[in-house]
């Protein structure tokens, strides 16, 4: 007995000691031998981090008019397992529909997503309809999770609802349509798609931030433990070279020719040709990238830069420059218009004026778009070899560089005599970009320089708050400043010779202006069609001293008569008008056009309504009609302006403000003010009127009589503009009379086919 109990005590003992040896064994095995992984393993329980999302860099206009940037946004993602586990699918499809007005089936498929093995997902993303929602919506669902939980609680449930809401950013193009081609756009999935977007994905992308650190099992952050902590980089801000006004401009002048004659695209470009900043690149038909999904790929195509086409009579001007530098043109010189034969080829090439105009200067057959005088100019006198090294000399058959994505380069292929001769007049053997065109035509304009055209001003680093400006750079001299200036000269005739000049209807009145049409047959099926055409008008203003050029391109107008000068040219006309009124550029007054006797035409402005605006917005539109103003009254709003809305006044007739109606206000100075409006204006202010003579002010003197005023104002039946010198009248001028007659701007329209 004594026996056996010692043998089971032996035993257990052993059993004991084998276990504690064990227990020895598996300690030292998790603390030693295995102790790194699982610390790491505790430390990742205990370790918690959060993600700060970087914001992506602004992009602006040159005035810093923000044309694309992040918003605060939510993500929505739903979790189906824990969803159906609590059964309150039905409510969650109902919110889900309700509040982010999801279609039903989408709901469903999303609210009861299963594996392949027949158990729900614990996840889903609500990428369609659910992502990059605003925060009044985001509320919404958040209070409506909120219920939810408080519901699940009170039945003793899970009190998580499965739905989650993540605060995000989602790019957002205040603008809209403006420029959308040129900005490009960000996908939903947060892609780069085409434009300033793509080209610059690096530097406005940029990099999200975190912190990490060590929590308790109520989610505290545990003392004593170390925090890790990375500040979000946002992506840098890139201001670009356009002026969202002029953009602005450039698309409503397309959206007009588009309605009219329903063209398969239309192209505007806008620059400073001295340095080719671009102020203005637009194409129709656009699109607005916050609704990118809703718009064909066709409308996001970027004509300026990726479309080929023969340019047509614009490129004349190229060839022009060419002979001139090289001593062959000359403008009094006669030639035979209406056909000319090239050695090797039965055909002759003809005017557009398929008879011609008989035997002409070469400054006529430029004013007319001859194709026989640069047929003359280009391949007898400066020949193929020479033709063409102007051609590549200007820029053409490479890229220009401009910071843009799917650049085209173009062709010039002189393989026959044909081949080079159209080419002198933009057909045959050349294929160009708009952007080549533009950037070669500023050369002839600026002094002879080639300059490379770029779109981005300047890039800002948020984090250093360092800037890097753009420069201009020069790609090389293309002709000398004494060419250049024959050139300008020359040109400007196309547009100011109101008979003969095919450019006629691009005339403003007040400014010297230079261009040139350009109406080329489309190439179908490799033949020249006899309908199909492109129409183009470039031209550029002041011809003194050109500070912007312009390209207007209509792709296949559906009129079979629309030519360069029709479709194109009054096109250029309103971008051009109303871009030098932005740009505060002066007109010449002067009109270059009249025949000597003749008497000059005037600038008239229409006054724009301003009334009910704020202060500084109608000085700003004002500003932009390229009008005087003056305010009367310390008020925010104006109340009245004199003249009223609508009047056509002189570019030097001051539009008055008044901002508030009360008593002793200040009396402005009316000097050049019709007295019409000077009645007016006194009526405002309680003052009697003393006239003298008729027609426009050009002095006044307030004599106050205890509490009466009187204003003494002498009148002149001449403009200010006509009669003052420094501020006093010019004798000599006293018996020219108001009234002048307006030169008509309507000639009749001559045949553009092939100009």
């Amino acid at each position: 007995m004594i026996k056996r109990i010692k043998l089971r005590t032996l035993l257990l003992g052993g059993v004991i000691t084998l276990l504690f040896l064990f227990l020895i064994f598996h300690i030292y095995k998790v603390q030693v031998v295995e102790g790194s992984m699982w610390l790491q393993l505790a430390e990742k329980r205990w370790s918690t981090s959060e993600t700060f999302k970087s914001k992506r860099g602004t992009i602006t206009d040159r005035s810093g008019n923000v044309l694309a940037m992040d918003a605060i946004a939510y993500n929505v993602s739903i979790n189906p397992k824990l969803i159906h586990g609590a059964g309150i699918e039905d409510e969650v499809s109902e919110a889900l529909k309700t509040i982010l007005g999801m279609p039903e089936d989408t709901v469903n498929s999303n609210v009861n997503a299963k594996r392949d093995d027949g158990t729900y997902y614990s996840n889903r993303e609500l990428r369609k309809g659910g992502w990059q929602i605003e925060k009044e919506v985001a509320d919404q669902l958040k209070a409506f999770s909120d219920e939810l939980k408080k519901k699940l609680s009170m039945e003793k449930k899970a009190a998580d609802t499965g739905i989650y809401i993540e605060e995000t950013y989602e790019r957002i193009y205040p603008q809209h349509k403006i420029a959308s081609q040129l900005i490009g756009y960000i996908s939903i999935d947060g892609e780069n798609k085409m434009g300033v977007e793509s080209t610059f994905n690096d530097l406005l992308t940029g990099s999200d931030g975190h912190i990490s650190y060590q929590k308790d099992g109520q989610k505290v952050q545990i003392a004593g433990s170390d925090v890790e902590y990375v500040a979000p980089k946002n992506g840098q801000k890139i201001e670009l070279t356009i002026d969202a006004d002029i953009q602005g401009y450039a698309e409503e002048a397309l959206r007009s020719v588009v309605q009219q004659y329903s063209p398969k695209s239309a192209t505007a470009i806008v620059a400073d040709p001295n340095t080719m900043e671009i102020l203005a690149m637009a194409n129709m038909p656009d699109f607005d990238p916050n609704n990118y999904g809703d718009s064909d790929y066709s409308n996001m195509y970027n004509h300026a830069v990726g479309s080929l086409y023969e340019p047509g009579s614009t490129f004349k001007i190229v060839t022009l420059a060419a002979a001139i530098e090289e001593g062959v043109f000359d403008p009094d010189e006669l030639y035979q218009s209406g056909s000319i034969y090239v050695p090797g080829d039965p055909n002759p090439i003809r005017d557009h004026n398929r008879y011609g105009w008989g035997k002409i200067s070469f400054l006529q057959g430029l004013k007319f778009s001859s194709n026989v005088a640069f047929v003359k100019l280009g391949f007898e006198r400066l020949g193929g070899e020479k033709l063409k090294a102007y051609f590549n000399n200007f820029g053409f058959a490479q890229k220009t560089g401009i910071e843009i994505p799917n650049e085209a380069v173009g062709t010039i292929r002189f393989q026959y005599n044909r081949e080079i001769a159209a080419a002198a007049f933009g057909q045959g053997g050349v294929v160009v970009t708009p952007i080549q065109q533009i950037a070669a035509v500023a050369a002839v304009a600026n002094g002879g320089e080639l300059m490379q055209p770029y779109i981005v001003k300047s890039k800002t680093d948020p984090t250093t708050q360092t800037t890097i400006v753009t420069e201009p750079t020069t790609v090389r001299r293309v002709i000398s400043e004494e060419s250049s200036k024959l050139a300008n000269e020359y040109l400007e005739q196309v547009v100011s010779d109101r008979i003969d000049g095919t450019g006629r209807n691009a005339y403003i009145e007040g400014y010297r202006v230079a261009g040139k049409t350009g109406t080329a047959q489309k190439v179908i099926g490799n033949k020249y069609s006899s309908d199909k055409y492109v129409v183009s008008f470039i031209g550029y203003a002041p011809v003194d001293d050109p500070q912007l050029i312009v390209l207007v391109i209509v792709d296949e107008p559906n009129d079979k008569n629309a030519g360069g000068s029709k479709v194109a040219a009054p096109v250029f006309r309103e971008i051009m008008l109303k871009s030098l009124r932005k740009l505060n550029i002066a007109p010449n007054y002067e009109n270059i056009a009249v025949e000597e006797g003749e008497t000059p035409t005037e600038v008239m402005i229409t006054t724009p309504d301003v009334t009910g605006m704020k202060g500084g917005l109608a000085k700003e539109k004002l500003k932009n009609a390229g009008l005087p103003f003056e305010f009367i009254g310390d008020g925010s709003i104006v109340e009245q302006q004199i003249p009223t809305a609508g009047t056509l006044v002189h570019p030097t007739q001051t539009v008055y403000l008044v901002t508030e109606q009360k008593e002793n206000l200040s009396i402005p100075d009316l000097t050049g003010v019709s007295l019409r409006d000077a009645v007016e204006i006194a009526a405002l202010l309680g003052v009697q009127l003393k006239i003298e003579g008729a027609g426009y002010v050009y002095s006044q003197q307030l004599i106050e009589d205890g509490k009466s005023k009187v204003l003494n104002i002498m009148l002149s039946p001449l403009k200010e503009s006509e009669y003052y010198v420094d501020g006093t009248l010019d004798k000599a001028d006293k018996d020219v009379t108001d009234g002048l007659d307006e030169t008509d701007d309507g000639a009749e329209e001559q045949s553009t086919s092939g100009e």
